[in-house]
Protein backbone atom coordinates (compact mmCIF):
# COMPACT_ATOMS: atom_id res chain seq x y z
CA UNK A 1 0.00 0.00 0.00
CA UNK A 2 1.20 3.37 -0.67
CA UNK A 3 -0.17 7.01 0.21
CA UNK A 4 -0.58 10.24 -1.77
CA UNK A 5 -0.31 12.53 0.72
CA UNK A 6 2.20 10.63 3.11
CA UNK A 7 2.81 13.82 5.28
CA UNK A 8 -0.55 13.36 6.93
CA UNK A 9 0.66 9.95 8.39
CA UNK A 10 2.43 12.10 11.06
CA UNK A 11 -1.15 13.04 12.56
CA UNK A 12 -0.80 9.32 13.82
CA UNK A 13 1.34 10.56 16.10
CA UNK A 14 -1.16 12.17 18.40
CA UNK A 15 -2.26 8.62 19.15
CA UNK A 16 0.58 7.23 21.93
CA UNK A 17 -0.07 10.40 23.35
CA UNK A 18 -3.98 9.66 23.25
CA UNK A 19 -3.17 6.54 24.67
CA UNK A 20 -1.21 8.23 27.62
CA UNK A 21 -3.77 10.65 28.55
CA UNK A 22 -6.51 7.72 28.76
CA UNK A 23 -4.08 5.51 30.88
CA UNK A 24 -3.10 8.82 33.24
CA UNK A 25 -7.03 9.27 33.45
CA UNK A 26 -7.47 5.74 35.10
CA UNK A 27 -4.79 6.13 37.20
CA UNK A 28 -6.42 9.56 38.94
CA UNK A 29 -9.83 8.38 39.38
CA UNK A 30 -8.28 4.78 41.58
CA UNK A 31 -6.33 7.35 43.56
CA UNK A 32 -9.39 8.57 45.19
CA UNK A 33 -10.51 7.50 49.00
CA UNK A 34 -13.36 5.71 49.31
CA UNK A 35 -14.97 4.89 52.06
CA UNK A 36 -16.74 1.93 52.70
CA UNK A 37 -17.38 -0.76 55.42
CA UNK A 38 -16.47 -3.86 53.81
CA UNK A 39 -13.48 -2.50 51.50
CA UNK A 40 -12.17 -5.53 50.45
CA UNK A 41 -15.47 -6.61 48.67
CA UNK A 42 -15.96 -3.29 46.90
CA UNK A 43 -12.00 -3.95 45.83
CA UNK A 44 -13.05 -7.17 44.15
CA UNK A 45 -16.48 -5.85 42.33
CA UNK A 46 -14.26 -3.14 40.88
CA UNK A 47 -11.93 -5.03 40.10
CA UNK A 48 -14.21 -7.23 38.23
CA UNK A 49 -15.53 -4.10 36.54
CA UNK A 50 -12.37 -3.36 34.70
CA UNK A 51 -11.90 -6.69 32.87
CA UNK A 52 -10.81 -5.73 29.00
CA UNK A 53 -14.23 -5.44 27.93
CA UNK A 54 -14.38 -2.54 29.74
CA UNK A 55 -11.55 -0.30 27.44
CA UNK A 56 -12.71 -2.14 24.39
CA UNK A 57 -15.28 0.82 23.46
CA UNK A 58 -11.78 3.38 23.76
CA UNK A 59 -10.20 0.64 21.87
CA UNK A 60 -12.56 0.49 19.13
CA UNK A 61 -12.42 4.96 19.56
CA UNK A 62 -8.48 4.22 18.90
CA UNK A 63 -8.86 2.32 15.66
CA UNK A 64 -11.58 4.78 14.20
CA UNK A 65 -9.24 7.63 14.53
CA UNK A 66 -6.57 5.88 13.09
CA UNK A 67 -8.32 4.99 10.09
CA UNK A 68 -9.54 8.42 9.79
CA UNK A 69 -6.11 9.79 9.99
CA UNK A 70 -4.97 7.47 7.57
CA UNK A 71 -7.46 8.59 5.24
CA UNK A 72 -6.12 11.78 5.17
CA UNK A 73 -3.20 10.29 3.79
CA UNK A 74 -5.42 9.19 0.74
CA UNK A 75 -4.29 5.01 0.95
CA UNK A 76 -3.83 3.45 -2.61
CA UNK A 77 -3.89 -0.51 -2.80
CA UNK A 78 -3.80 -2.50 -5.54
CA UNK A 79 -6.97 -4.05 -6.57
CA UNK A 80 -8.50 -6.36 -8.56
CA UNK A 81 -9.74 -4.77 -11.94
CA UNK A 82 -10.90 -6.08 -15.30
CA UNK A 83 -8.06 -6.25 -17.72
CA UNK A 84 -8.05 -4.22 -20.42
CA UNK A 85 -8.10 -5.95 -23.76
CA UNK A 86 -8.22 -9.58 -23.07
CA UNK A 87 -8.33 -12.28 -25.82
CA UNK A 88 -8.42 -15.53 -25.04
CA UNK A 89 -9.31 -18.88 -26.54
CA UNK A 90 -10.37 -22.21 -24.93
CA UNK A 91 -8.31 -25.21 -26.95
CA UNK A 92 -10.75 -28.31 -25.58
CA UNK A 93 -9.68 -32.06 -25.93
CA UNK A 94 -13.30 -33.48 -27.22
CA UNK A 95 -11.36 -36.95 -27.99
CA UNK A 96 -13.09 -40.17 -27.00
CA UNK A 97 -11.38 -40.75 -23.72
CA UNK A 98 -13.02 -37.68 -22.50
CA UNK A 99 -15.90 -40.13 -21.59
CA UNK A 100 -14.02 -42.15 -18.94
CA UNK A 101 -15.89 -41.77 -15.73
CA UNK A 102 -13.14 -41.68 -13.48
CA UNK A 103 -14.23 -37.84 -13.01
CA UNK A 104 -18.27 -38.06 -12.75
CA UNK A 105 -20.22 -38.16 -14.57
CA UNK A 106 -17.55 -38.13 -17.18
CA UNK A 107 -14.32 -36.22 -17.96
CA UNK A 108 -16.29 -34.35 -20.74
CA UNK A 109 -18.92 -33.17 -18.90
CA UNK A 110 -17.07 -32.11 -15.47
CA UNK A 111 -14.86 -30.11 -18.27
CA UNK A 112 -18.03 -28.40 -20.11
CA UNK A 113 -18.99 -27.64 -16.46
CA UNK A 114 -15.66 -25.68 -15.36
CA UNK A 115 -15.16 -24.05 -19.07
CA UNK A 116 -18.62 -22.55 -18.51
CA UNK A 117 -17.78 -20.74 -14.89
CA UNK A 118 -14.32 -20.02 -16.21
CA UNK A 119 -16.38 -17.83 -19.13
CA UNK A 120 -18.73 -16.42 -16.66
CA UNK A 121 -15.87 -15.44 -14.67
CA UNK A 122 -14.69 -13.46 -17.41
CA UNK A 123 -14.74 -9.48 -17.50
CA UNK A 124 -17.94 -8.39 -19.59
CA UNK A 125 -15.48 -6.34 -22.19
CA UNK A 126 -13.66 -9.60 -22.44
CA UNK A 127 -13.10 -11.67 -25.44
CA UNK A 128 -13.54 -15.15 -25.68
CA UNK A 129 -13.20 -17.82 -28.07
CA UNK A 130 -13.54 -21.65 -28.07
CA UNK A 131 -11.53 -24.50 -30.03
CA UNK A 132 -12.28 -27.95 -29.96
CA UNK A 133 -9.75 -30.77 -31.18
CA UNK A 134 -10.10 -34.78 -31.47
CA UNK A 135 -9.02 -36.21 -35.01
CA UNK A 136 -8.64 -32.72 -36.12
CA UNK A 137 -9.41 -28.74 -34.79
CA UNK A 138 -12.18 -26.74 -35.48
CA UNK A 139 -13.00 -22.97 -34.73
CA UNK A 140 -16.74 -22.97 -32.94
CA UNK A 141 -16.37 -19.39 -31.77
CA UNK A 142 -14.08 -16.51 -32.92
CA UNK A 143 -13.21 -14.07 -30.05
CA UNK A 144 -16.03 -12.45 -28.94
CA UNK A 145 -18.04 -10.22 -26.08
CA UNK A 146 -21.27 -12.41 -26.43
CA UNK A 147 -20.40 -14.64 -23.56
CA UNK A 148 -23.50 -16.57 -23.77
CA UNK A 149 -23.04 -17.83 -27.35
CA UNK A 150 -19.57 -19.21 -25.92
CA UNK A 151 -21.05 -21.01 -23.19
CA UNK A 152 -24.26 -22.55 -25.63
CA UNK A 153 -21.11 -23.85 -27.92
CA UNK A 154 -19.41 -25.42 -24.96
CA UNK A 155 -22.53 -26.89 -23.35
CA UNK A 156 -23.37 -28.88 -26.86
CA UNK A 157 -20.01 -30.44 -27.38
CA UNK A 158 -19.92 -34.22 -27.92
CA UNK A 159 -16.95 -36.65 -28.17
CA UNK A 160 -15.34 -37.82 -31.07
CA UNK A 161 -12.28 -39.49 -32.13
CA UNK A 162 -8.33 -39.41 -32.12
CA UNK A 163 -6.41 -36.48 -30.18
CA UNK A 164 -4.49 -33.63 -31.90
CA UNK A 165 -3.01 -31.85 -29.70
CA UNK A 166 -1.01 -29.60 -31.75
CA UNK A 167 -3.83 -28.87 -34.32
CA UNK A 168 -5.52 -27.43 -31.62
CA UNK A 169 -3.73 -24.93 -29.75
CA UNK A 170 -2.32 -23.84 -33.54
CA UNK A 171 -6.02 -23.22 -34.22
CA UNK A 172 -6.86 -21.63 -31.02
CA UNK A 173 -3.11 -19.50 -31.83
CA UNK A 174 -4.42 -18.46 -35.59
CA UNK A 175 -7.84 -17.25 -33.70
CA UNK A 176 -5.98 -14.88 -31.90
CA UNK A 177 -5.90 -11.00 -33.67
CA UNK A 178 -3.04 -10.25 -35.62
CA UNK A 179 -1.57 -13.97 -35.83
CA UNK A 180 -2.33 -14.72 -39.88
CA UNK A 181 -2.10 -18.90 -40.61
CA UNK A 182 0.66 -19.54 -43.32
CA UNK A 183 0.16 -20.88 -46.28
CA UNK A 184 2.60 -23.76 -46.09
CA UNK A 185 2.10 -25.33 -42.42
CA UNK A 186 5.14 -26.96 -43.00
CA UNK A 187 7.23 -23.53 -43.34
CA UNK A 188 5.89 -21.08 -40.85
CA UNK A 189 7.31 -17.49 -41.26
CA UNK A 190 9.55 -15.75 -38.82
CA UNK A 191 8.22 -14.38 -35.70
CA UNK A 192 6.90 -10.77 -36.47
CA UNK A 193 8.78 -7.39 -34.95
CA UNK A 194 7.10 -5.37 -32.61
CA UNK A 195 4.01 -6.24 -30.25
CA UNK A 196 1.70 -8.05 -31.51
CA UNK A 197 -2.23 -7.92 -29.50
CA UNK A 198 -2.32 -9.67 -25.74
CA UNK A 199 -3.30 -13.09 -26.83
CA UNK A 200 -3.89 -15.93 -24.38
CA UNK A 201 -5.03 -19.99 -24.23
CA UNK A 202 -6.10 -22.16 -22.25
CA UNK A 203 -5.67 -25.70 -23.73
CA UNK A 204 -7.06 -28.85 -22.13
CA UNK A 205 -6.02 -32.69 -22.47
CA UNK A 206 -6.59 -35.68 -20.59
CA UNK A 207 -4.82 -37.82 -23.34
CA UNK A 208 -1.39 -37.78 -25.79
CA UNK A 209 -1.61 -36.58 -29.10
CA UNK A 210 -1.76 -38.99 -31.82
CA UNK A 211 -2.43 -37.03 -34.87
CA UNK A 212 -1.40 -33.79 -36.80
CA UNK A 213 1.46 -31.18 -35.64
CA UNK A 214 3.85 -32.16 -33.25
CA UNK A 215 2.40 -30.21 -30.01
CA UNK A 216 5.94 -28.86 -29.07
CA UNK A 217 6.65 -27.70 -32.41
CA UNK A 218 2.92 -25.49 -32.09
CA UNK A 219 3.62 -24.37 -28.25
CA UNK A 220 7.37 -22.91 -30.04
CA UNK A 221 5.39 -21.17 -33.28
CA UNK A 222 2.47 -19.87 -30.09
CA UNK A 223 5.87 -18.41 -28.35
CA UNK A 224 7.35 -16.49 -31.56
CA UNK A 225 4.09 -15.19 -32.40
CA UNK A 226 3.77 -13.91 -28.39
CA UNK A 227 0.88 -15.85 -27.28
CA UNK A 228 0.76 -17.65 -23.59
CA UNK A 229 -0.77 -20.63 -23.41
CA UNK A 230 -1.91 -22.49 -19.59
CA UNK A 231 -2.53 -26.13 -19.81
CA UNK A 232 -4.93 -28.30 -17.90
CA UNK A 233 -4.27 -31.95 -17.62
CA UNK A 234 -7.26 -34.19 -16.84
CA UNK A 235 -7.13 -37.45 -15.36
CA UNK A 236 -4.26 -39.81 -13.93
CA UNK A 237 -0.88 -40.13 -15.14
CA UNK A 238 -1.51 -43.92 -14.52
CA UNK A 239 -4.37 -44.02 -16.68
CA UNK A 240 -7.71 -45.77 -16.65
CA UNK A 241 -9.48 -48.03 -18.59
CA UNK A 242 -12.30 -46.98 -21.19
CA UNK A 243 -15.28 -48.99 -21.95
CA UNK A 244 -16.34 -48.44 -25.82
CA UNK A 245 -19.31 -50.53 -26.78
CA UNK A 246 -17.69 -53.33 -25.18
CA UNK A 247 -14.24 -52.84 -25.47
CA UNK A 248 -12.05 -51.86 -23.39
CA UNK A 249 -8.97 -48.72 -23.81
CA UNK A 250 -6.23 -48.02 -21.88
CA UNK A 251 -6.25 -44.02 -21.82
CA UNK A 252 -3.42 -41.90 -19.98
CA UNK A 253 -2.90 -38.52 -19.66
CA UNK A 254 0.55 -37.18 -21.44
CA UNK A 255 1.97 -34.63 -18.67
CA UNK A 256 5.07 -34.10 -19.58
CA UNK A 257 4.22 -32.81 -23.23
CA UNK A 258 1.52 -30.29 -21.35
CA UNK A 259 4.24 -29.19 -19.28
CA UNK A 260 6.74 -28.44 -21.64
CA UNK A 261 4.29 -26.18 -23.77
CA UNK A 262 3.13 -23.95 -20.86
CA UNK A 263 7.16 -23.97 -20.40
CA UNK A 264 7.86 -23.02 -23.56
CA UNK A 265 5.19 -20.20 -24.39
CA UNK A 266 5.61 -19.02 -20.17
CA UNK A 267 2.41 -20.03 -18.83
CA UNK A 268 1.77 -22.47 -16.40
CA UNK A 269 0.75 -26.11 -15.93
CA UNK A 270 -2.60 -27.38 -14.12
CA UNK A 271 -3.65 -31.08 -13.19
CA UNK A 272 -6.94 -32.02 -12.02
CA UNK A 273 -8.41 -35.33 -11.06
CA UNK A 274 -11.43 -34.54 -9.55
CA UNK A 275 -14.48 -32.50 -10.54
CA UNK A 276 -13.74 -29.82 -7.38
CA UNK A 277 -10.15 -29.73 -8.82
CA UNK A 278 -11.29 -29.02 -11.88
CA UNK A 279 -13.49 -25.91 -11.12
CA UNK A 280 -11.25 -24.86 -8.75
CA UNK A 281 -8.28 -24.63 -11.92
CA UNK A 282 -10.77 -22.92 -13.44
CA UNK A 283 -11.56 -20.36 -11.37
CA UNK A 284 -8.31 -19.46 -11.06
CA UNK A 285 -7.41 -19.09 -14.43
CA UNK A 286 -10.31 -16.56 -14.40
CA UNK A 287 -8.57 -14.79 -11.95
CA UNK A 288 -5.26 -14.54 -13.74
CA UNK A 289 -6.31 -13.92 -17.04
CA UNK A 290 -9.34 -11.86 -16.65
CA UNK A 291 -8.22 -9.81 -13.84
CA UNK A 292 -5.12 -7.62 -13.17
CA UNK A 293 -4.42 -5.63 -10.25
CA UNK A 294 -4.16 -1.90 -10.48
CA UNK A 295 -3.44 0.77 -7.81
CA UNK A 296 -6.66 2.28 -6.85
CA UNK A 297 -6.86 5.09 -4.20
CA UNK A 298 -9.21 3.46 -1.47
CA UNK A 299 -9.52 6.69 1.15
CA UNK A 300 -13.27 5.91 1.08
CA UNK A 301 -12.91 2.37 2.32
CA UNK A 302 -10.44 3.77 4.77
CA UNK A 303 -12.92 6.37 5.31
CA UNK A 304 -15.76 3.92 5.88
CA UNK A 305 -13.68 1.97 8.52
CA UNK A 306 -13.26 4.90 10.57
CA UNK A 307 -17.49 5.21 10.68
CA UNK A 308 -18.36 1.89 11.36
CA UNK A 309 -15.64 1.64 14.22
CA UNK A 310 -16.76 4.61 15.72
CA UNK A 311 -20.30 3.42 15.78
CA UNK A 312 -19.14 0.55 17.66
CA UNK A 313 -16.91 2.48 20.19
CA UNK A 314 -20.13 4.44 20.75
CA UNK A 315 -22.25 1.99 21.25
CA UNK A 316 -20.19 -0.33 23.25
CA UNK A 317 -19.89 3.13 25.60
CA UNK A 318 -23.30 3.16 25.96
CA UNK A 319 -24.18 -0.15 26.98
CA UNK A 320 -21.38 0.55 29.57
CA UNK A 321 -22.54 3.62 31.29
CA UNK A 322 -26.14 1.98 31.49
CA UNK A 323 -25.02 -1.67 32.69
CA UNK A 324 -26.75 -3.51 29.82
CA UNK A 325 -26.98 -7.19 30.16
Amino acid sequence: MSFQWPAALLSLLLLPLLALGYAGLLRRRSARAVTHPDAATLLAVVSRGRRWRQHLGAGLFGLALAAALGALARPVAPLPVPASNVYVVLSLDVSRSMLAEDIPPNRLEATKRAAVEFVRAMPRDARVGLVTFSSYASLLVPPTTDHERVIRAIEGLVAEFATAIGDGLLEAVYALPGRERPQDLSNPPRPPQGKLPPGTVVLMSDGQSNRGVPPLDAARIARDLQVKVYTVGVGTPEGTFLNLGGRMIWVRLDEETLKEIAAITEGTYYHASTASELRRVYRTLGRVIGWERRPTEVTALAAAAAAVLLMGSVALSMLHLHRLP
